[in-house]
């Protein structure tokens, strides 16, 4: 594994190709990309512009509410609504000492999923459904269909990397019915360059998930850790997506494929807004290696864990609202 000292392209225009050169050149660009950086931006996504538009109208209408609006939908046991600022603070995170909560605050929906859903009546962890706003024309409606859109997308790029990995489609498919998704909304406050060095709009962490796809706006400030201990800036290119590895991705593939740890530090003096997407495995699906990643030369690196044992653990040491008093 190499390091890097940019972020790498790949044209994803030919996701939906079953067999033939198209996909065939994005799986490797997949292997390549993310056996080492672990981060890429993929442009000719097929996700409309416009529709990217108005989700960060609706969420710069969102944070523009009051925080009396806001905290009517304050974050719940099943981790849908507003997570004010300074009440998340990564405690887990092994890539820096982190004593402030991130600066940082959010909106964040979870698949929709009333009583009669499968999930709701076997009990499945944050299985439920949503906590909406109550006067913003369009919100529900917009979010909704860019996290539809999200999901395809993500079932479709999951296809092109259990091609990278050797593994059956049609089980590794499996493991995402239905999958874990989250969708925020965040916004970042200008952090002072004068303030304390160990506050960060979001601290040093690596996902949890499997994949994460990152809509940004212009203003900069994510920033990726290369294996040689360096900070490469990740700043916004028009009509593209980052997307980046996550811990159960890098797990399933026996660490083929890396979870890179990456930072937010607002330092420009205005509002930074992003959108990501999770896209991980279902909450009772047992993540081991791969068979197909595992080798005489690549012996099994990791014991097998139920994701949403690991999901619960991270959300009660990561989050006040689900905090667990000793």
């Amino acid at each position: 594994m190499g390091s890097f000292d940019r972020i790498p392209i790949i044209d994803i225009g030919e996701i939906n190709q079953i067999d033939g050169p198209g996909i065939k050149s994005i799986v490797r660009q997949i292997q390549k990309a993310y056996g080492t950086a672990g981060f890429a931006y993929i442009v000719n996504h097929g996700v409309d512009p416009f529709l990217i538009k108005q989700l960060f109208q609706k969420s710069i209408e969102f944070h523009s509410l009051s925080y009396e609006e806001k905290i009517k939908i304050e974050l719940n046991e099943l981790h849908r609504g507003f997570i004010p600022i300074n009440t998340s603070t990564d405690k887990n995170s092994k890539l820096a000492v982190v004593t402030k909560p991130n600066q940082s605050e959010s909106f964040i929906m979870m698949r929709e999923a009333d009583r009669n859903d499968p999930a709701v009546k076997s009990g499945d962890y944050l299985a439920g459904p949503n906590q909406w706003p109550e006067e913003l024309p369009g919100f529900q409606e917009t979010l909704t269909n860019y996290f539809d859109v999200l999901t395809q997308l993500c079932h479709k790029i999951c296809r092109a990397i259990s091609l990278a990995l050797g593994t059956d489609l049609k089980t590794f498919a499996a493991e995402f019915n239905p999958p874990t998704t989250f969708l925020r909304l965040i916004k970042y406050p200008p952090i002072l360059q004068n303030e304390s060095s160990n506050l960060y709009g979001s601290a040093p962490h690596t996902d949890f998930g499997c994949i994460t796809i990152l809509a940004q706006d212009e203003t900069g400030g994510l920033q990726v850790k290369n294996t040689d201990g360096q900070w490469i800036d990740a700043p916004f290119i028009k009509d593209s997506f980052v997307m980046n590895i996550g811990d159960m991705l890098h797990r399933w593939s026996n660490g083929l494929l890396i979870s890179t740890p990456h930072r937010v530090i607002n330092s420009t003096g205005q509002e930074r807004f992003s959108c990501p997407f999770f896209f991980e495995p279902n909450v009772n699906v047992k993540v081991s290696p791969l068979p197909s990643c595992i080798t005489h030369r690549r012996p099994k690196q990791f014991d097998s864990i139920i994701y949403g044992e690991f999901l619960r653990t991270e959300l009660q040491t990561g989050y006040d609202r689900h905090a667990v008093n000793n």
